[in-house]
């Protein structure tokens, strides 16, 4: 059976919030007499959904539904003033998570975040853990930025977006295939998708530098490690590590395994190849990790 082409949604939550989505569904049977298992997919810092749309066909693929979400300020989703703290942001994917399972007839869902995002998701499991399965941070989950930068000020200087404005649409492709050659295509357009394409060529971030700012800051106030206790479900911490390949050099190792070992069904996977897009980089392991750990779910319910 081909790949049905994804399907764009717009969910009205609350106070005029809208979030986009993009939904993939099985396009295969799920095998073994069991019904599709529902991913949650959750980007970065100044990414979109369409980041893990190479992720999300493998999960459909394997008869699997998957769901990815521009979260707020980002791609096609409201762009409030305010919000982008990690506790509001997390809070919009339990609400979010509380109409899938109201609408969509979906159960509890295995709910994975990158970079920023895989802290965001930790957040919510914390919050609203009746609705989540099982929840993975893809480089991401113990960003911790306090630590390397006690001062705001330092955070804000080093780790600023840095400008593109007057770069056309065809540099920035060609910027992204000289420096991630192994990427598959879903990756290179994926990431494309970070910005509007202006009548004249030209590229503008859909988040702006502004609300960009403001979520650096929501991270540099957050510490995961008080949402660790009361992430009781099954947890999966993917580590990237080629530093020198795009992998934000704030994300130290000793973070992840600490993490892996405060969460209480934590489990750490290294993957010291992967750049920090790992999701856009290898979609295929990435995928097939995810499915594992929806596993260990059914040996815990059995269990």
């Amino acid at each position: 059976m081909p790949p049905a082409s994804p399907r764009r949604l717009s969910i009205a939550l609350r106070d005029g919030i809208e979030l986009s989505l993009v939904e993939h569904a099985p396009s295969a049977p799920a095998g073994a007499g069991a019904g599709p298992q529902t991913y949650l997919l959750v980007h970065g810092l100044a990414s979109n959904a369409r980041t893990w749309d190479g992720v999300a066909q493998a999960l459909a693929s394997a008869g699997q539904l998957a769901v990815a979400v521009d979260l707020r300020g980002h791609g096609r989703s409201s762009k409030p003033a305010g919000g982008y703290d990690v506790a509001t942001v997390a809070d919009d994917l339990c609400r979010l998570l509380a109409w899938m399972s109201a609408h969509e007839t979906t159960g509890p869902v295995v709910l994975a975040g990158q970079s920023w995002g895989g802290n965001v998701v930790i957040e919510a499991a914390a919050r609203c853990p009746q609705r989540i399965e099982a929840v993975a941070g893809v480089d991401g989950g113990a960003i911790r930025l306090a630590g390397p930068y006690p001062e705001w000020r330092r955070c804000a200087a080093e780790l600023a977006p840095p400008r593109i404005a007057g770069m056309t649409a065809a540099s920035m492709e060609q910027r992204l295939r000289r420096s991630h050659p192994d990427w598959p295509e879903s990756g290179i357009v994926g990431t494309m998708a970070n910005f509007e394409v202006r009548g004249d060529g030209t590229l503008a971030p859909w988040l702006t530098r502004e609300r960009h700012m403001l979520i650096l800051r929501g991270l540099w106030e957050h510490d995961p490690r008080t949402a660790y206790p009361r992430v009781t479900m099954p947890s999966l911490l993917i580590a990237a590590g080629a530093a020198d390949r795009g992998r934000a050099a704030h994300l130290h190792e000793r973070s992840f395994e600490e993490a892996a070992a405060l969460l209480p069904a934590g489990e750490l996977v290294r993957l010291p190849d992967a750049d920090h897009d790992v999701h856009a980089q290898h979609p295929g392991p990435v995928a097939r990790l995810l499915m594992r750990l929806a596993a260990r779910t059914q040996v815990t319910d059995e269990g």
